[in-house]
């Protein structure tokens, strides 16, 4: 891996570093006999990180996977093992890539595939750890992952919040989690579990928040020196890096730039005239078509200035208190009522003074999707602004199609021209 000049890279540089560092530092871990951990992209990062254990992130793996054209063929390794259609293609993705490097280790040499895949290359784990806040898709999928490779899995259950604040009982009930995945991971090492190392972690992850939600809060400016766009890309250190300082000095280094953009008249799109509307997008974003999502945008003049997606990792706690900790992994906006989404989606949508809605209805992800429409309509209902939706999915192109989507935000532009 190329080295470079940290105080003097720009951070998209320190992103692809980064990026690429923490690969390597995962083969590094496997190749010295050390365990490497798959963990889901909002389960806790800090226990791992304490005990020194690598941590690779199979769905910004195959975010990854799909935004370099590599998925489909991942997917397809999935096909012919017999998962259907209708699980996540995060997941597919996955377990695609998961069965190749089970050839490899077998054979003792790269399956083809794997050799010309443009997907990152990372090791097989040794424990997965994961849990439901998101999604049970994820319990499942991870059990997979352990049963197929006879290997622990830690789980951490997170209580749907049928209500809110979230109850107390609640977040005593995953901090006892909490407690247990670290006799689990003391049984697992054999080492004891250095709580004033983790402590430390808990506090480069609350450094590393502050400045993801720094960087989000430069779309609320108008006009806007940020394409919420970034914020997607941007997004691989917060899920896998947020308690390394590697997160930190890129978002750090991205608000200088940004800061500097906007006092020197520059904005996401050129000059101020360029920005005609300001659109939220709900959803996850369509990897495969990243591109042609953005530009399909721009070439309307729309720039996205609000998303709750790259929000679910604002896990704001206090180092030290487990239930402070437990409340912040558990609140989780898709993992609330109805009630409490949909005024978490308008607020978004008023803080970014957004102009329209853009509705991904996400194939692969039910509940980043199937509430979209009530969330636009109850948006609507409160600011009289319009909202479009679309067909898609996070990494399998086979569902999205360019022409509807076009279609839909050309439409969403005149209905934002009208109430201009």
């Amino acid at each position: 891996m190329d080295s470079i000049n940290i105080n003097e890279a720009s951070s998209k540089e320190l992103l692809g570093y980064f990026q690429a560092k923490l690969d390597e530092e995962a083969w590094e871990a496997k190749k010295a006999g050390k365990p490497v951990c798959w963990s889901a992209s909002v389960a806790p990062p800090e226990f791992c990180v304490a005990m020194d254990i690598a941590l690779v992130y199979p769905e910004t793996h195959a975010a990854g996977a799909g935004a370099r054209k590599a998925s489909m063929d991942l997917l397809e390794v999935a096909d012919k093992k017999g998962y259907n259609i209708d699980i996540c293609s995060y997941a597919r993705t996955n377990l695609g890539y998961m069965e190749l490097l089970k050839q490899e280790a077998m054979n003792g040499e790269k399956p083809e595939l794997l050799k010309t895949t443009k997907a990152a290359y990372v090791p097989l784990p040794d424990i997965v750890i994961t849990c439901n806040n998101i999604c049970n898709t994820l319990l499942k999928w991870y059990e997979n992952i352990a049963k197929e490779l006879n290997i622990p899995c830690i789980i951490i259950d997170v209580p749907f919040n049928h209500s809110m604040p979230v109850a107390r009982h609640c977040k005593e009930y995953i901090a006892d989690q909490f407690r247990v995945a670290i006799k689990q991971l003391e049984e697992f090492t054999g080492r004891a579990f250095d709580y004033d190392k983790f402590t430390k972690v808990q506090e480069q992850t609350q450094r590393t928040v502050y400045w993801w939600n720094k960087i989000a809060a430069y779309a609320y400016r108008k006009p806007s020196p940020l394409n919420g766009f970034d914020l997607f890309n941007y997004m691989a250190l917060i899920v896998c890096a947020r308690s390394r300082d590697y997160g930190e000095i890129t978002f750090h280094r991205f608000c200088d730039e940004l800061e500097a953009k906007d006092k020197a008249g520059k904005y996401a799109f050129g000059d101020a005239s360029t920005e005609k509307h300001r659109v939220t997008w709900e959803g996850i974003a369509v990897w495969t078509f990243l591109g042609a999502t953005f530009k399909g945008l721009k070439a309307q003049g729309s720039v996205m200035t609000g998303s709750c997606y790259p929000g679910m990792w604002s896990l704001v706690y206090t180092p030290g208190d487990f239930e402070s900790m437990a409340e912040a992994y558990t609140k989780v906006y898709i993992n609330t009522c109805g009630s409490n989404r949909y005024e978490e989606f308008y607020k978004v949508v008023s803080n970014s003074k957004s102009d329209g809605m853009v509705m991904h209805l996400n194939r692969s992800c039910k509940l980043m999707g199937l509430l979209n429409n009530e969330g636009g309509e109850y948006v609507n209902k409160k600011m009289g602004i319009p909202f479009v939706s679309f067909d898609g999915d996070q990494t399998d192109p086979r569902v999205f199609s360019e022409a509807q989507y076009l279609n839909r935000v050309q439409a969403l532009s005149e209905m934002m021209d009208a109430q201009a």
